[in-house]
């Protein structure tokens, strides 16, 4: 029997997502696009929104997990006034393409989403934080918009619209960092994209121009007109107890199909391998995998039954993340993935915080020195204990993940690392014949 899917029409294989039409209005009509913003409006009110997505237990799809009704109740706690409303599609990190495909096939979706939580939280400002690399789904986008406001469900008040609510988008400049809420918040005020202090500045209590701000990303704004269309109760009934729904994981890695799947959330982690991957390529061996990006801890093959879904993965030592999935098969050095993640992170630091700024590339280069066959037992020990020194002293998350991903590796792969150290050189690279 097909899964019930609630974002996509179809498993999306990684070389067919450009071919992606975006569905017009009115297919999204049709297919009763729009319904649950008249139903909103005329039937439910913004406290009814609200119920019914605290009822349907919906968590973020941005990488914490955070309850969507919390970060909203936090913003209506707020004093009267100004409220804003940011949907993040800004996904920079390796591996993760879901919010292109969302808004390449489903725009109206997304902005159907957008003004239901807008509408639901009194925000009547909402921006569209958008990759600056994905010109043509912007495109797409502000074509959708033009249509939406073109038939009335949404502009400013004077110019009777459904919802009184101005959408504009605002281009990403395509760096991880950007991605972190309250980089996003500076991005779209005309600054630098670098992540404030919190505490004080929590969008919800201190976001855009000062005033209580809403930021969810694309993937969970995504989900509300279903939610609303169909209840709380119906979006509850799928996926597991604590982690309802379902959720977009991008595969990929060593695995014979990598793409876009769409799947109810607790899924084991060996299905979505084995019967949405195709297994592993070439008929080789999984050595370990990183479920939710580089930013999460890896996991080795015999955790490879564990359920996706946010409170199995954290239990497990782990996390979801964005849901992006990379497989490792059996002849991949895994210090070499070190390297290539400590790489990624340095590059992407705003500089802003000196721990990350000089622990990226400090663990970069120790890192870089073993696999050079330079290195010896005191470098192994050496990051290890960068890692435990350098995890949660920024101001964002990006110092930590960089952490994270190297510390795990060496957690479940440290004899890689001894090997190295021993041999002088990468244990898994053909040595010539004497």
């Amino acid at each position: 029997m097909e899964e019930k899917r609630i974002l996509t029409e179809r498993d999306v294989p990684l070389d067919a997502l450009l071919s992606v039409s975006p569905l017009s209005y009115e297919d999204y009509v049709t297919k009763g696009g729009y319904g649950s913003l008249r139903k909103a409006i005329k039937v439910l009110g913004p406290s009814g929104v609200r119920d019914a997505v605290k009822t349907s237990a919906l968590r973020g799809r941005g990488g914490a997990g955070f309850p969507t009704w919390k970060k909203w109740d936090m913003v209506i706690q707020q004093k009267p006034g100004k409220r804003y409303l940011c949907c993040n599609a800004a996904e920079d990190e390796p591996g993760t393409f879901k919010d292109r495909y969302l808004l390449r096939s489903s725009p109206h979706q997304l902005i159907e989403g957008v003004l239901l939580s807008a509408y639901a939280t009194g925000a009547d400002e909402a921006y569209l934080f958008i990759n600056c690399r994905y010109p043509e789904e912007i495109q797409f986008m502000e074509e959708a918009l033009q249509i939406s406001k073109a038939q009335g469900h949404w502009g400013e008040a004077s110019e009777k619209s459904d919802t009184g609510i101005t959408l504009k988008i605002c281009q990403s400049p395509g760096s991880y960092v950007a991605g972190e809420e309250t980089a996003l918040l500076e991005v779209i005020e005309g600054k630098v994209a670098a992540p404030r202090q919190k505490p004080p500045y929590y969008p919800s209590m201190h976001g855009l121009y000062g005033k209580p701000t809403v930021v969810n990303n694309a993937e969970t704004l995504s989900n509300v007109p279903f939610i609303v269309r169909d209840g709380g109760k119906a979006f509850k009934a799928i996926g597991s107890e604590t982690s309802p729904g379902t959720m977009i994981f991008t595969l990929t890695g060593d695995v014979n199909r990598p793409g876009l799947y769409e799947r109810p959330l607790g899924t084991s982690l060996q299905t979505l391998i084995t019967d949405c991957g195709g297994g592993i390529k070439e008929g080789k061996i999984l050595k370990a995998v990183f479920p939710g990006g580089p930013s999460v801890p890896v996991i080795p093959r015999d955790q490879v039954n564990i359920p996706l879904d946010f409170d199995a993965l954290k239990a497990a030592g782990t996390g979801l993340g964005t849901g992006a999935v990379i497989v490792i098969s059996e002849d991949v050095c895994m210090l070499q993935v070190a390297i290539q993640y400590a790489r990624f992170f340095a590059k992407e630091s705003c500089g802003q915080c000196p721990p990350c700024k000089l622990g990226t590339v400090h663990i970069a280069e120790i890192l870089e020195k073993i696999e050079a066959g330079q290195g010896d037992a005191a470098d192994i020990a050496q990051v290890d204990q960068a890692c435990g020194m350098v995890k949660g002293r920024g101001q964002c998350f990006l110092l930590t993940g960089a952490a994270i991903a190297v510390e795990s590796i060496l957690k479940h792969f440290r004899n890689e690392f001894e090997t190295h150290v021993e041999a002088g050189q990468c244990p898994l690279i053909p040595q010539p014949v004497s």
